[in-house]
């Protein structure tokens, strides 16, 4: 008799073969499933049959005690130990449950880079009503214009009965973030040696989609309104980023501006979107590289390799602690992986090659998505040669105040440099404000002049 895992991978691989297609239907034959064998979203609520990936029980819906709106969210399994720990000296023992570039790190970095493995807590949870909404879009749900647009969902993720790639892909992008955000998502881009400098980067989302109420029409083909002003070092200090994110980006791309406080005005930004360099990376991620993916998916072609069980970057809270000095977390070539913690979780694995005549620095990546929460976890990039050349890590935890699942730290490592760039440290800097109140006239062009300062 085969085992859950065994299933997992034949139901993947089966899948996969629908890659090419652009599967837009909803499933409402199916939707009592998102009560009974699947969660609200779609994921497996049963455990494996090794029990060491439990049951989905609804997640973290209550905070630690103690905890308060406002605090950084604190571990809520402060006296777990690891089961074990992955190194350069037995990873290939662990080998079938390792992404590509997560033995390129163990084999690029053997005396620093570990992975300490600790106990499976499927935390992930969000509102009921994205629940209800999700249950709503499982019957509706259709991917337009080649996959890159969706109609008939408001609010939930569009497709828990994910499959082809894009609609994968979608569910990550609208996952879930609340809909007001204010947050500082501070980087570092340390030298070859570890030497750095912390650039502070505040930043606000508005995503109307997430609004009670709100239908795609009622959005106007807007999914994402984002402002972010860097607030130091004094070199960089009063630059500003607007970015109107699109939902379907064939029918209307990306638009952005900036505003430069030397030259006080504001101008247009056409390169923000696709491998055009993110804001003080160094080169070191690409704008679609925020958030882990984020943009059109228009020059790729997409499949689904399949699922399977993987040791991913999961319930990072120590990473994320208040207080954490800088100094402590920034090592040579990756953070300081004593602060990290990895789980067993069934992750989705898809791959992007690039259409021919397409242009793009990665003509090839892989995404491994989060069963529970479709929120990226690992990623591989390839340049041109077919090499591997880049692995980004997401350290994710559940937001207490909404909740959600998301990450907290984004580590962008580039193999062959031996650098990085590290974003979301927010250790020493307010936590998120998930309660902000905004509109969309906080966002136009003609404000940035107003809120940028010298």
């Amino acid at each position: 008799m085969l085992n859950t895992k065994k299933l997992i991978m034949i139901a993947g691989l089966g899948v996969s073969l629908l890659a090419g297609q652009v599967v837009a239907e909803g499933k409402p034959d199916e939707v009592h499933r998102l009560s009974e064998d699947l969660t609200p979203v779609g994921a497996v609520r049963a455990g494996n049959d090794a029990g060491t990936i439990p049951a989905w029980t609804g997640g973290i819906t209550e905070p630690p005690a103690g905890y308060k709106v406002g605090d950084h969210h604190p571990n809520p399994f402060p006296n777990e130990k690891p089961l074990f720990r992955i190194d350069a000296s037995n990873y290939e023992q662990y080998a079938e449950q390792l992404g590509v570039g997560q033995i390129a790190l163990l084999k690029r970095y053997p005396e620093t880079y570990y992975m300490d493995v600790y106990t499976t807590h499927r935390t992930a949870s969000f509102p009921e009503r994205i629940y209800e909404m999700t249950i709503k879009n499982a019957a509706t749900g259709k991917l337009i214009n080649d996959g890159e647009g969706v109609a008939d969902v408001a609010e939930g993720f569009p497709f828990p009965f994910p499959e082809s790639a894009k609609e994968l892909m979608w569910n990550h992008k609208m996952k879930f973030k609340g809909t007001a955000v204010t947050r500082y998502n501070n980087q570092v881009a340390p030298t070859a040696k570890g030497k750095y400098s912390v650039v502070v980067l505040r930043e606000e989302l508005l995503g109307l989609y997430y609004q009670e109420g709100m239908t795609l029409a009622d959005i106007n083909n807007m999914l994402i309104y984002f402002y972010q002003v860097v607030e130091s070092p004094a070199r960089l200090a009063g630059n500003v980023l607007l970015v109107h994110e699109t939902l379907d980006q064939i029918a209307q791309q990306r638009q952005a501006w900036i505003y430069n406080p030397g030259q006080r005005r504001v101008r247009r930004a056409p390169n923000v979107a696709y491998d055009n360099p993110g804001t003080a990376s160094d080169g070191l991620r690409t704008n679609d590289m925020t958030d882990m993916f984020n943009g059109a998916m228009d020059r790729y072609d997409w499949k689904i390799v399949g699922k399977k069980e993987m040791y991913v970057p999961y319930n990072s809270y120590d990473a994320h602690a208040k207080g954490l000095s800088y100094d402590e977390l920034v090592m040579p070539g990756h953070l300081n992986p004593a602060l990290m913690r990895y789980e067993l979780h069934r992750m989705w694995v898809v791959e992007a090659n690039l259409k021919e005549g397409m242009r793009h620095i990665n003509p090839k990546r892989t995404f491994y998505l989060d069963e529970d929460s479709y929120q990226i976890l690992l990623i591989d990039h390839y340049d041109k040669r077919g090499e591997l050349w880049r692995v980004t890590e997401g350290h994710s935890i559940n937001y207490y105040d909404l909740p959600s699942f998301w990450t907290t730290i984004e580590t962008h490592m580039d193999l062959q440099s031996g650098r990085y760039v590290a974003t979301g440290l927010d250790n020493t800097s307010p936590i998120y404000n998930f309660a902000e109140e905004s509109s969309p006239g906080q966002f136009t062009p003609s404000s940035l002049r107003k809120r940028g300062r010298r």
